[in-house]
């Protein structure tokens, strides 16, 4: 979006945007057909930036392609680009998607097994996983990710000082961080 247009948008009371960025690497980017690459995706953050447009981006882990580097590749992204706050989900291979057919063509998964993308404790599950990537490790760097993330000196510094403008953020913000470290707890059991 062009810097222009964010700026009318901003003037209109635009305050939030939703960004899927997906993956820091352009080569998942092309595998996904997302239509983005990380340059076009970093001018635009910075534009936000600029405008004091917040954003919360959101991360895919487990896409085609995906490799401990690329991974380790869209962490380094996130934290780049920072965005206010993020989401990070997993790759999920729904039947009657593209992404679906690729999974059981290459052997990822079993055409009409039963996926569990949730545990009953309602975190994520990994679907699929790759010969050079398992269930397990994109589980894991999940996990990874939002610590690697959130617990930056100015990452928490940029959460406090937004806590500390009005009781309803400091309410907010404390009940957000209790919910994030049981999600932690849950995930790491």
């Amino acid at each position: 979006m062009p810097y222009a247009t964010l700026k009318i948008m901003k003037e209109n009371g635009l305050r939030l945007l939703l960004v899927g960025y997906e993956s820091g690497d352009d080569q998942i980017l092309l595998n996904i057909k997302k239509g983005l690459r990380t340059d076009i995706a970093r001018r635009f953050s910075k534009d936000c930036r600029r405008l004091g447009i917040k954003i919360h981006g959101t991360f895919i882990l487990g896409l085609p392609g995906e490799t401990r580097d690329t991974i380790q590749k869209t962490i380094e992204y996130a934290k780049e680009i920072n965005p206010h706050t993020i989401q990070v989900s997993l790759a999920a291979p729904y039947p009657g998607t593209t992404f679906y057919s690729q999974a059981v063509q290459n052997g990822w998964l079993e055409e009409n097994k039963v996926i569990n993308l949730v545990s009953k404790e309602g975190v994520q599950l990994a679907a699929i996983g790759y010969p050079h990537l398992s269930r397990d490790e994109i589980y894991h760097q999940l996990e990874n990710f939002y610590k690697r993330f959130y617990f930056r000196p100015s990452k928490i510094w940029e959460i406090l000082s937004e806590m500390l403008t009005s009781w309803n953020m400091m309410k907010r913000r404390l009940r957000e961080g209790v919910e994030f470290f049981r999600f932690l707890r849950a995930h790491e059991a």
